[in-house]
């Protein structure tokens, strides 16, 4: 869990850091922080309209999440392995935050077997689902 809070400092979004890192046979296979996809303009650097209106208040929590180009942290350990070629069938997820149900969509079909979390996220359906598709799911 210590590297998962050591990848949440790479994030570069305004509003949240989260970080992940994926586990298999006792190996990290891949990490992830949220934020801009390669070679896209950073959200700390004005590229996510959705966190600079919020920042403004002109959005609220959970409104435009359209507009967000930001990526989360499980999708980003998850595309880390397929870009490095890494089987994530089996693997446990550490997360510095409970994956959101969108991530928990990610996970069931990357194969993920375990999802390991510190901090509730703000509502508890991707747990749910983690959970309803045979997942091991522990908060730490």
């Amino acid at each position: 869990m210590n590297l998962a809070e050591v990848a949440k400092e790479r994030s570069n979004c305004l509003r949240v850091s989260v970080g992940a890192l994926l586990i298999k046979d006792k190996r990290i296979i891949a990490t992830g922080y949220n934020g801009a996809p390669m070679g896209v303009k950073n959200c700390i650097d004005g590229g996510c309209k959705r966190c600079l209106l919020r920042e403004k208040a002109e959005l609220k929590e959970k409104e435009g999440y359209d507009l967000c180009l930001c990526l989360h942290a499980e999708q980003n350990s998850i595309l880390q392995s397929a870009y490095h070629g890494m089987s994530t069938k089996g693997s446990t997820l550490y997360s510095t935050i409970a994956p959101c149900i969108q991530c928990a969509k990610a996970l069931i079909n990357a194969g993920v077997a375990e999802v390991i979390y510190t901090k509730d996220y703000s509502d508890d359906l991707g747990l749910k689902l983690l959970k309803s598709a045979g997942l091991k799911v522990k908060r730490r």
